[in-house]
């Protein structure tokens, strides 16, 4: 009989791959708002949150970014934004 009381057993382990990491932080401006994207290695989108996070700050320290996702592997990847929007994006590339 189960009343809803105690303690819920542990799940078991799931034995299925870790998510990839993300490669590339992008920053952007969406609208007059500047978002961060991360992609991983294949360019899939991983997360995206707003780009005044200190977060942002964190992962940038010390890196050089690329101006610019105008190349054909950021096509589908960046494909809801303009041209101008991605000529001034900011491209990091994350260590691993």
């Amino acid at each position: 009989m189960n009343q809803g009381f105690g303690v819920e057993t542990p799940r078991g382990h799931s034995h299925v791959p870790l998510r990839k990491p993300a490669r590339y932080l992008v920053l952007i401006d969406s609208g007059g708002s500047g978002i961060a994207r991360l992609f991983d290695d294949a360019r899939a989108q991983v997360a995206e949150f707003d780009a005044g996070t200190e977060e942002v700050a964190g992962m940038t320290r010390g890196l050089v970014p690329a101006t610019g996702a105008l190349g054909p592997e950021w096509d589908l990847a960046l494909d809801g934004h303009s041209r101008t929007e991605r000529s001034s994006a900011e491209v990091y590339t994350l260590e691993l």
